[in-house]
Parts: C-alpha cells; structure tokens; sequence
C-alpha cells in the first residue's frame, strides 16, 4: 500500500483482497470507495461503526463484475492503530458484518435502492449518521459521470433505517433536485439553492444535526444547514447560515469554507476542544485539515496533510473515524488506482 510516514501515516488497507479483512471473500467486495463510517448510537455490545462504501465491485470476472451501487460494513473494533476488523456477515442479523441474502451468506446486498426518478447511473451514500437509534443516509443520485473531478446529479435524499443499517427506504420529501433537472417542479424540495447540497457531512451538535454541503463534483464551496435532531427528515424545518443568522431560505446560504471542497467529513475533535473538517482539494491535489470552534465558522485552514506529490494514484474522500480519539485523528481514505480503501491517522499536536 502507499506509504505515509511523519505526522500522517497510511495504516493499513481495510477492503479488497490486500486488507486482512478479505473482503473480497468475505461479503464479495474486490473493489470499492468512500467508507463513510458513523457511530450507530447503542450501547454495550450493540455499540457499532456502520460504514457505507460506494459502488463495489465482486468477481470481475462475472456478469457485471458483481456491481452493487452502495454496500454496509459493521464494525465493533475500537484498537484502530492497526486497522479496521469489520464482522463477520450473518444472514438475518442486522448487528453482524453486512446485510447478507440466504442465496448468498458471503456478498453483501445493495441497501439503496434506486428510485428511478431520471437517467441515473449509479447511487451513492455521502454522509450517515444515527440520531435516537434511527440510521440516516444522505446520497447522491448520479446522472452521468463528465470531466474528471466533475459528476452530474439529479438530486440528493435521505435513506433511513430502523434496524441498525439493514433495510433502508428514501423518504421521498427529503429529495434536493439539483438544478435544472427539475421534475419534480411540483414539490417545494426543488427550490432554488438544493444544488448546493448535492453532497453533505453530517455531525451533531447542542441538539442539532449539521450538514455541510457541495455541489455535484470536486470544486464546489460548502455552505451550512442545521435542522433539530428530531426533524431530520422534515425540509421544511431546516435552517441555513447566511452570515450572519439562521434562516429557513435554502438559496440564502452562503459559504462557509471556500471552493474546492470535495468529499467533506466533519467532527468534534475533544482534543482541540474544536470542530474539524477534513476535504480534498482537486485543484491542489491535497487533502486539508480546518478547525472552528463553531460548526459555521469561521473555519481556519490548519494544515496540509499530504499532496499528490506525497501519494500518487490518485486519493480522494477522507472521512473521520468517528472513535478516534486522543491526538490521533483517524480516517478512511480512497485511491483510485487501487479501487479501494484505507486507514490513515494524522497527528493533531502537529497543527
């Protein structure tokens, strides 16, 4: 794998048939990204890491490659230092290592279904997070694929689950259509402004459920919304930083970090008694490291974390492990050369 060394290291890979998980044997998953891991919000032996990949990839030598949109591991490690153990998988448990079929107790299910709203060629997760025991799942649905760094989306939504990530629906009233594929011009999620929030991260915070949102693609700003833990899925309910207030007008957000941000994670780091956001910047080839004290900001570039120089193949979506803890800041990291996923632990006294 590549190699990092210094006050951000590569720890080890966590898919593919490199990892000591074996993925590719275990749940069928050869090839994969993202891995946007949430704190499930149990207790005791139930206390899990839900993780959702992107589109994965099984036997490539199968119809199809064994394509799959979007897959879940579960995970109950918590000594990250030498990786990430995700469970074995279980037919019917929703707390083992991904939902399975009978048919085939070794390859994990699809948990997003297509809605098949528009020309769509793939469904991908952004964000998750848990709020009183209720899993939530904001994805894009992708229209097309463009230029590199750059994707075209119909809208976003939020999927939900009430038995720990292992069935999933959309609520239809969460959808942001992305400007101006607007078919559903009759429905007051598609105002003006949703295009900002194709792509979100989520973190909670005094009450509030936070979310950061991008553009389709690599070069859009982020902009702010807040909704009380208890309206996830109420729109109308949602709030947006304008610069100065919280307002419900989604086309009055303003950014709160600058363009390029692409695949934003964001966390309360007890460490630095501060908010911090790790992103890819496409245009620099870099991953960066900010920190606030507040969730809107103001937002402070902290540091560079590594550049294309540093780790070639081409990297992208470093999102925080969300048991990090100490001085170490965890996160899952994909390169597209390998189509797969690792860990990575940047060093916080080193800001």
């Amino acid at each position: 794998m590549p190699i990092l060394r210094g006050d951000t290291q590569t720890i080890a890979w966590i898919t593919g048939p490199r990892s000591n998980n074996r993925t590719d044997t275990r749940y069928g998953i050869s090839g994969t990204d993202l891995g946007i891991g949430w704190d499930n919000g149990e207790t005791g032996d139930r206390r899990q890491i839900l993780m959702a990949f992107g589109d994965s990839f099984g036997d490539c030598g199968a119809e199809e490659q064994e394509w799959r949109n979007n897959v879940l591991l579960r995970s109950t490690d918590t000594d990250l230092a030498d990786g990430i153990d995700f469970l074995d998988p279980e037919v019917g448990n929703p707390y083992s290592g991904s939902p399975v079929e009978v048919d085939r107790p070794n390859f994990s299910r699809q948990i997003i279904a297509s809605l098949n709203l528009y020309p769509e060629v793939t469904v991908i997760p952004t964000a998750g997070i848990s709020v009183g025991g209720t899993q939530y799942i904001n994805y894009m649905s992708v229209r097309s694929w463009d230029t590199p760094g750059h994707w075209t989306t119909n809208f976003s939504a939020i999927a939900v689950s009430h038995d720990n990530g292992q069935n999933w629906e959309t609520d239809p009233l969460t959808i942001r259509v992305n400007q101006p594929f607007n078919i559903l011009s009759a429905l007051p999620q598609a105002s003006p402004g949703n295009d900002n929030f194709q792509m979100q991260a989520y973190v909670r915070a005094a009450g509030y459920v936070y979310g950061y949102g991008t553009p389709n693609g690599r070069f859009g700003a982020a902009r702010i919304s807040r909704v009380a833990e208890t309206q996830m899925t109420n729109l109308a309910a949602y709030e947006y930083w304008n610069g100065s207030l919280w307002v419900p007008d989604v086309s009055a957000a303003v950014d709160v970090i600058g363009a390029p941000v692409s695949e934003m994670s964001v966390a309360w780091s007890p460490h630095l008694n501060r908010f911090v956001a790790l992103f890819g910047n496409e245009q620099l080839a870099q991953v960066e490291l900010w920190t606030s004290s507040q969730p809107q900001g103001p937002w402070t570039m902290e540091k560079v974390l590594f550049n294309g120089i540093q780790m070639t193949g081409g990297f992208y979506a470093p999102f925080i492990h969300p048991w990090s803890s100490g001085n170490w800041l965890y996160f899952t990291l994909s390169r597209w050369s390998d189509y797969n996923v690792m860990l990575v632990r940047t060093n916080l006294n080193a800001l």
